[in-house]
């Protein structure tokens, strides 16, 4: 059992994840387009020797306690049934690059924690975002010496990376979801950097001038390519994005997220070896797998799983929450009925807005108008119709985000109104 001033300790560093500096993130698609460039790199077996290549980039696994070790995955096949994945950011600044400070300058918190979960059948997906300042039940977690910690009835998300590592937040996750989750990841600061770089850059829409002097983001509105420093920064940006807020930081995130998945799936993308390896590079190098997904045919059956799924299949949601001081907590009994929807792999649709730092981008390409199918010519037999969808269940409301397919642009916010 953790002693009392373990606790104390704790709470310091949970306290300075608050500070200005401590405000990282990273993407969900940085596992996403490792697993997908490594399947696309021009043919089988020359994917097989870079995904192989890509995973021995990766640092050993961290074991999960549902997790069943040892066991195989699929071999090149996608894998069957629904997955969840766990993704978190990580605001380490150990073995990153001097710009964001000294390693000694933070703890190791989760401020960036997102779930992606892909349907038992593979024809949706949802990313969900959990807040880092929401306030949660953490359960008893391995310590890694063969003791627990305590648990604790509500802290912060964002502290359970350093109250027992990847495999708490999975816990805390699970127990707060109902949801089981064998995979999970790790990631930090050089991915988004190399990642946004890898694919040439990603195109961002500013609908109001951004400033932030805390992350040097000073953006005017209008469309900008960013990559590298330019790319992280703009993720990181909390100050100069709708209300100041952390929630509307991740509204700004899925505007990011949404337009690196269209430009990973693009064919100017996928048609060029180079930018898809150099993405699974990018992005495994700066990743800590948990053991179920440090294997190469787990990556690629997950890889397979999602390469076809629409755009307008993918939702990027953050959960519902209500204000407390502080923080937020979970709002009920909307958060609930979320969870018991994916629980039950049915598809969900957004009933909400995009939140408050996000807006339609008013220049979105128009969605084309399906065309008629070709009358069949005699002796030949129509194309049979597709099997009816599943209706999808609308959230609340209180459930803000986007789908990958929607434009929409950054709410930014000036100094004047900070």
């Amino acid at each position: 059992m953790r002693p009392r001033s373990s606790r104390s300790k704790l709470s310091t560093i949970a306290r300075h994840g608050r500070l200005k500096k401590s405000n990282p993130v990273t993407t969900v698609f940085k596992f996403i387009a490792a697993a997908l460039a490594v399947l696309m790199v021009s043919g089988v077996s020359v994917a097989a020797i870079a995904a192989y290549d890509v995973v021995a980039s990766v640092k050993p696994g961290v074991h999960l306690e549902n997790e069943v070790e040892g066991e195989p995955g699929p071999k090149f096949s996608a894998i069957k049934g629904g997955v969840n994945l766990l993704l978190v950011g990580s605001d380490s600044r150990k073995g990153q690059a001097a710009v964001f400070g000294g390693e000694d300058e933070t703890g190791d918190l989760n401020d960036v924690t997102m779930l992606l979960h892909i349907s038992e059948d593979h024809s949706n997906a949802s990313v969900i975002s959990f807040p880092r300042d929401m306030y949660v039940p953490i359960p008893g977690c391995p310590d890694g010496k063969g003791g627990t910690y305590d648990a604790m009835s509500s802290q912060k998300i964002n502290t359970t990376l350093t109250y027992g590592g990847l495999a708490c937040t999975v816990l805390t996750v699970e127990e707060l979801t109902g949801l089981k989750i064998p995979y999970a990841a790790e990631v930090q600061f050089g991915g988004v950097m190399a990642m946004s770089t890898a694919v040439g850059g990603v195109e961002v829409c500013v609908a109001e001038d951004i400033e932030d002097k805390h992350t040097d983001t000073y953006l005017k509105a209008g469309k900008h390519t960013l990559q590298g420093l330019a790319a992280l920064q703009f993720l990181r940006t909390r100050h100069g994005i709708g209300d100041g807020s952390d929630l509307t930081r991740i509204n700004n995130q899925q505007v990011f997220m949404s337009a690196l998945l269209r430009t990973i799936k693009s064919s100017e993308t996928l048609s060029d070896p180079t930018k898809v390896y150099s993405l699974a590079k990018a992005a495994t190098a700066n990743m800590q797998l948990s053991t179920s997904l440090n294997n190469v045919d787990t990556l690629i059956s997950i890889a397979l799983a999602l390469k076809d799924i629409d755009l307008d299949k993918v939702v990027f949601v953050q959960v519902p929450t209500g204000e407390v001081d502080s923080g937020v907590k979970p709002l009920q009994p909307d958060f609930e009925d979320m969870f018991t929807t994916i629980a039950a792999d049915q598809p969900i649709q957004l009933g909400g807005s995009t939140g408050r730092g996000a807006t339609a981008d008013p220049d979105a390409p128009a969605t084309p108008e399906p065309t008629a199918s070709a009358t069949p010519k005699p002796g030949t037999s129509a194309t049979p119709a597709p099997k009816p969808s599943v209706p999808a269940t609308v959230l609340p409301d209180s459930a803000t985000g986007q789908t990958a397919d929607e434009f929409t642009c950054s709410v930014g916010r000036t100094l004047n109104n900070q």
